[in-house]
């Protein structure tokens, strides 16, 4: 059993036709990044790093001596529709595969739309073929270039001991003999960070959070660093990884494995009893990480306390406590200034050795994910604030102020689970969590966040420090994950810019405007990628379960009827046209109410389904009530739970545990 699978062995390169139109995205991305000044990024292409125009997934059928393509329902933002085949641009093609389709009028007025097959990807029934449409649909690739595989063929597995002494000569700060962990999920093969902690005489601690030197090996002007450039991100699909740099990195020469050299950005941080960073330093250093821990085993060490831990882990098991004492400390600083704290349930789908799913569950979080979390906030705020007080040039993390009319909207169905007060004016973080726990109605708090969020702006990058309003914080960024976002690597690359006295605060003031606006961009595409390689699974799970019964609640509520989500994530619809009663859907209110029986509709509200069909191309999957359901319902419409609820819809998916 596996949670996913990297680079199967023998899969067709999707791409290997189209390397030229990679080489040209490249191109196109670092000319964007020229110190000749901005260009918009929205101009290069549509969608994702290859940034491919005019090219559709979808069916082929024959239709006489050629064929039509039936494009995805991914693919309906495009607006071409069935799209014909020449015969002599079937190129070789079979009929009733998955093929990649290039149109060639797209700009056809009369919408008679032609055009040719450029790849065949197979049979959708094939686990494959179906993650081989998201990552072209998505314009993902997991090859690199030859001349990005050119470059780093020569690196060693391992830091050079001989450069390790050179460059701490010429003053990289020597801590190979700080005790130093990491702390990662299990699976995890990019180990970005590590901690080290000490508590001083006075009380307070030095936090130390060492990460990943990923700029001392990609270097600007690189077709590594262009290819970085224009991935932007890592992607974690649900059966494999897209990796922003190549493996030998990524997984190596960069990774802080345990028990080898390796060179590091240090933030040390002096962080008193309230949880206040008063003083600190960010610097090249040098470590050599004790041990790779994993979130499951810290947590049985600090909740089970067996004698022999101390003799396995040795002064490991006291600085966890310390760690979990300090993390303590900095969310209840963090919790009493107003960071707003959504509690989201993330999705695993496990899958057998084939790719098949065998199962669906909520992803297990504990208290040491919370450990690493909160140490990465306190050092991604102390370089923001640090760098922005200088005036540097710099790429923030920026959470804007929510919108005053989607905020008071959401205050007023807020205000129908028992809310006092409400939300208007110019709204503080602090004000929102004081709000949000006047609520009484605990079923809905879920799904009250979920509509929360939804009147909140999308956390982005920005070259302009704005604050982030959901932390409460107004100095952010993303310092802390170098090797799997491009962000993060390139405030490294400012940083020790600014260290080594190198005058190149202009170089810089020219690119950090296209770096975030390129960012921003590649991490949407990448949510969008992964979310639905997920909604494949989950509907490949739930297309052998059709007729069974559930229970789960209602997460939100549209004119067309009612989306519901199981205790294991997945989520479906409840069309109002299959229920027994008629419902009439108050929109100012977000419920429904059935006009003969009474029963309201409302998020949070407990529900019985049978699953009814799944339609796997379309990624969507029908509930129906069960029956008899809508009279017992009706006959406890009056309690507490039943009251005036708001929406909050949210489509199947799966989010890669991350850090903010």
């Amino acid at each position: 059993m596996a949670f996913y699978k990297n680079n199967k062995k023998g899969m067709k390169n999707p791409f290997a036709a189209n390397m030229s139109l990679r080489q040209q995205a490249r191109r196109a991305a670092a000319e964007s990044f020229s110190a000749d000044g901005p260009k918009n990024f929205a101009d290069l292409a549509p969608r994702g790093p290859l940034q491919v125009k005019n090219q559709v997934i979808g069916r082929l059928v024959q239709n006489g001596e050629g064929g039509d393509v039936y494009p995805d329902q991914a693919f309906r933002e495009t607006n071409f529709g069935v799209i014909h085949i020449d015969k002599n641009h079937l190129n070789g093609a079979p009929f009733k595969m998955t093929v990649v389709c290039e149109v060639l009028n797209p700009d056809n007025t009369n919408r008679d739309f032609r055009g040719k097959i450029v790849e065949v990807l197979g049979d959708m029934g094939n686990n494959d073929v179906r993650m081989l449409s998201v990552l072209r649909q998505y314009g993902l690739s997991q090859t690199f270039p030859d001349d990005v595989i050119e470059e780093v063929k020569d690196l060693p597995v391992n830091p050079d001991p001989g450069m390790v002494e050179t460059l701490i000569d010429e003053g990289r700060r020597d801590l190979r003999d700080l005790l130093t962990i990491t702390i990662d999920g299990e699976d995890a093969k990019d180990l970005d960070d590590a901690i080290s902690i000490k508590k001083l005489q006075n009380g307070n601690y030095k936090l130390y959070v060492h990460i990943a030197d990923v700029s001392n090996y990609v270097r600007e002007k690189t077709a590594l660093d262009d290819e970085a450039m224009l991935r932007g991100t890592s992607v974690y699909l649900v059966d494999r990884v897209i990796p922003m740099l190549p493996p030998k990195l990524s997984n190596g020469l960069c990774s802080l494995n345990p028990n080898v050299d390796r060179l590091t950005m240090t933030a040390e941080m002096y962080v008193d009893s309230e949880g206040n960073t008063y003083d600190g330093d960010v610097y090249e250093s040098v470590i050599r990480s004790d041990r790779r821990m994993s979130y499951n085993e810290v947590y049985r060490i600090l909740t089970e306390e067996k004698d022999t831990d101390e003799e396995e882990y040795g002064p490991i098991v006291p600085m966890l406590r310390e760690m979990k004492i300090l993390a303590d400390i900095l969310k209840r600083m963090r919790d009493g200034r107003g960071a707003i704290n959504f509690d989201f349930p993330e999705t695993d789908v496990i899958l057998d050795e084939e790719g098949n799913p065998t199962d669906v569950m909520p992803h297990p979080i504990t208290f040491a994910n919370g450990i690493i979390e909160q140490f990465m906030i306190c050092a991604n705020e102390f370089v923001a604030e640090k760098f922005c007080k200088m005036n540097y040039p710099f790429v923030y993390r920026i959470h804007e102020d929510p919108d005053p009319i989607k905020l008071a909207r959401f205050s007023r169905i807020a205000r129908s689970f028992g809310a006092t007060g409400k939300l208007s004016g110019d709204v503080e973080p602090l004000d929102i969590v004081e709000f949000m726990d006047t609520i009484k109605d605990d079923s809905a708090k879920p799904m009250l966040d979920q509509v929360l969020l939804r009147s909140m702006a999308k956390a982005c990058y920005s070259e302009r420090n704005l604050g982030h309003f959901g932390l409460a914080s107004k100095f952010y960024c993303h310092f802390t994950s170098p090797i799997r976002r491009y962000p993060d690597l390139y405030i490294h690359r400012i940083i020790k810019s600014y260290l080594h006295n190198e005058d190149k605060k202009k170089h810089f003031g020219g690119l950090v405007a296209n770096v975030s606006d390129h960012s921003s961009e590649m991490e949407r595409n990448s949510v969008d990628a992964e979310r639905a390689s997920t909604n494949i699974k989950v509907c490949e799970y739930m297309s052998k379960r059709i007729g069974e019964r559930y229970e789960g609640y209602i997460t939100s509520i549209i004119a067309s009827g009612v989306f519901v989500m199981l205790d294991s994530t997945i989520e479906g619809f409840v069309p109002f046209r299959t229920m027994a009663d008629h419902y009439i859907f108050d929109e100012r209110m977000y419920r429904a109410v059935g006009a003969r029986g009474g029963l309201k509709l409302t998020i949070g509200m407990k529900v019985k389904i049978v699953v009814a069909a799944v339609d796997t191309d379309a990624a969507k999957i029908d509930f129906v009530f069960e029956e008899g359901f809508e009279r017992s319902g009706s006959r406890s419409s009056g309690n507490k739970n039943a009251g005036d609820k708001g929406p909050g819809r949210r489509k199947i998916k799966r989010n890669r545990m991350g850090r903010r």
